[in-house]
């Protein structure tokens, strides 16, 4: 008598499957979180670009002006596109008559607490 041998059924044990998702979910989770990061950075690093521009921007209207800036702080809104940003001013004697230290810090209007840049210049007294 003439047997016939047993097929082995082919296909994946359901083990193997949830294994697999496990593993691909995994991967989805991770690569989620570097896009997250990647997009933070991305809105941190436009923020510092537009705040960089306020700030030159004002220096660059003292470098031009004709007037000597008066030592002391002052404050001002410097939007740049949508961002509400401001910049905080503080001009500074000296030891040489001649010259004032002039910095300007940039805000986010909405996180006044977070500095984003501050920049530093030394201008001349042109008068």
């Amino acid at each position: 008598m003439l047997t016939m041998p047993s097929k082995k059924q082919a296909g994946f044990t359901l083990l193997e499957v949830l294994v697999a998702l496990v593993i691909v979910g995994v991967a989805l989770g991770a690569s989620l979180r570097a896009v997250g990061s990647l997009t933070q950075n991305s809105n941190h690093l436009r923020a510092s670009m537009m705040a960089t521009w306020s700030a030159e921007n004002r220096l660059s209207q003292i470098r031009l002006s004709t007037t000597w800036p008066d030592v002391g702080q002052s404050n001002f809104p410097c939007p740049q596109g949508d961002l509400p940003l401001v910049c905080l001013q503080e001009v500074i004697a000296t030891p040489n008559p001649s010259f004032r230290r002039v910095e300007v810090s940039v805000v986010d209007e909405r996180f006044p607490e977070r500095r984003i840049i501050k920049l530093t210049q030394v201008v001349p007294n042109a008068l």
